[in-house]
């Protein structure tokens, strides 16, 4: 009985003596694993005198029309699709954006700043002032103050707006009252929302909005493509 237990103390021993010197702690250094550091954004534009709303708020729905063919000319008028706009304007987009996204909503924008020479395309194409601002004149989107945009759910999905985007008829007016109450409705969020961040509408189109305390010269700034 005394030698069972004997051997029993002493295999017990040897275990632990086994388990404590192999549970040392290594003298190796640990190594740790690299920071990776975020890419930094890189501007390509004069960040005093415009803001990239691509580059700035990933959140933010693009189609740009006149960077495809799906627009009223059928013809792609941008290189590439970037959406321009001053900084104090892109700043009331930035803050609309925010307030949307509480409701899970999310603003689409559909054309910004044009480019004076793109202007000078469609006004070749469309002579027309009922439906394109001559040149000469510049409209707000000639000096990156107006925005054409709309809004849609989480997954993208665009709310009835009643037309689509540069439809030109009475249908596209904020005055026109045959729209049923859903489409009345989803205009009046989108005219509400941009109203109480100074950005007004004008009478025959419900998509565009302009920022008017602030005057800018029209511009012929004509943005780069860095993936082309």
């Amino acid at each position: 009985m005394f030698m069972k237990l004997f051997k029993s103390l002493l295999l017990l021993s040897l275990f632990l003596f086994t388990f404590c010197k192999n549970d040392k702690p290594s003298s190796q250094p640990i190594q740790s694993l690299p920071i990776i550091e975020p890419k930094p954004i890189v501007f390509d534009y004069d960040t005093a005198t415009w803001t990239d709303i691509g580059l700035i708020d990933t959140t933010i729905f693009l189609d740009l029309k006149y960077a495809t063919t799906d627009n009223f000319v059928n013809e792609k008028m941008y290189t590439c699709g970037r959406c321009f706009l001053r900084p104090e304007v892109a700043n009331l987009i930035l803050q609309a954006q925010q307030q949307l996204q509480a409701q899970n909503l999310s603003l689409k924008l559909l054309d910004c700043y044009r480019p004076k020479p793109i202007q000078e395309k469609l006004w070749a194409k469309v002579p027309n002032a009922n439906y394109v601002t001559p040149p000469w004149k510049g409209s707000m989107h000639n000096r990156g103050a107006a925005i054409d945009l709309t809004i849609v759910d989480k997954k993208g999905v665009e709310l009835d707006m009643g037309t689509p985007y540069d439809f030109f008829g009475k249908a596209a007016h904020h005055t026109f009252t045959e729209h049923t109450p859903t489409v009345k409705a989803n205009r009046q969020l989108l005219k509400d929302l941009m109203e109480s961040f100074d950005l007004r509408p004008i009478r025959t189109e419900w998509w565009h909005y302009s920022y008017q305390k602030k005057s800018y010269e029209i511009s012929d700034m004509v943005w780069a493509c860095p993936n082309q």
